[in-house]
């Protein structure tokens, strides 16, 4: 569900980029929209990939183990797999022309683009700042209570203001862009997700998790002291 949700993003994002004229500040304008699938997504409860890294990284790194390594991966693997699914059928859909009419589906595919003027390696380091920036995210929200939606917005803005690469996002880009015929299979799959999902991997697992780590250590020692 969470893969087809996050596809309203880009939805948001195309009506967006065909509503408005084609000037500089366009950009700033369309990616308000980036946020909607985001938002969709985490009020509603939906599993999101790059939102589990972190929470599957920390009992790893608190108490490392075998078992808590198959775990995470086991994790890692049914979210990731259930949400690439997801986004293809979303995918599938819009270019099939069954979510929206034929002006829309043109503006998400100009939008989509964009992922294909990086390569392999530029997506990968692109992608870890925003698998950073969703780990905070996804960090921050408990504490945030009645201040979510602002909270949501304002991050998941950011990553689409400095244009940084994320795998369930740019996923259902890059199935748009194969179904309309503009890439191929095996280009979307290894030049464009893989990287991408390898660097939302080492930003939200790997740099943030360390760092949640050492805090609640830092916790769990003073409450042992206590």
């Amino acid at each position: 569900a969470a893969g087809m949700a996050i596809a309203s993003s880009l939805i948001a994002e195309g009506a967006l980029h065909h509503a408005l004229p084609d000037t500089p500040w366009r950009t700033i304008i369309v990616s308000l929209g980036y946020p909607i699938g985001f938002l969709v997504v985490i009020l509603g409860r939906m599993q999101l990939f790059t939102e589990s890294t972190i929470t599957a990284m920390l009992p790893l790194v608190t108490k490392p183990s075998g078992w808590a390594l198959r775990r995470t991966l086991r994790l890692w693997s049914v979210v990731l797999g259930a949400n690439l699914i997801g986004t293809a059928l979303a995918g599938g859909m819009i270019a099939a022309g069954l979510l929206g009419g034929s002006e829309l589906r043109t503006a998400m595919i100009e939008v989509s683009m964009a992922i294909t003027e990086l390569s392999p390696g530029a997506t990968f380091v692109n992608a870890v700042p925003a698998g950073f920036m969703i780990a905070i995210l996804a960090w921050s929200l408990p504490n945030a209570r009645e201040q979510s939606f602002l909270v949501i917005v304002a991050i998941t803005y950011v990553v689409a203001i400095a244009a940084f690469s994320h795998s369930i996002v740019g996923s259902v880009e890059a199935w748009l862009l194969v179904f309309s015929g503009k890439v191929g299979v095996a280009e979307a799959l290894g030049g464009l997700m893989m990287p991408a999902i390898l660097g939302n991997l080492l930003g939200g697992a790997g740099l943030f998790a360390l760092l949640a780590h050492a805090q609640v250590r830092g916790e769990m020692d003073g409450q042992g002291e206590n």
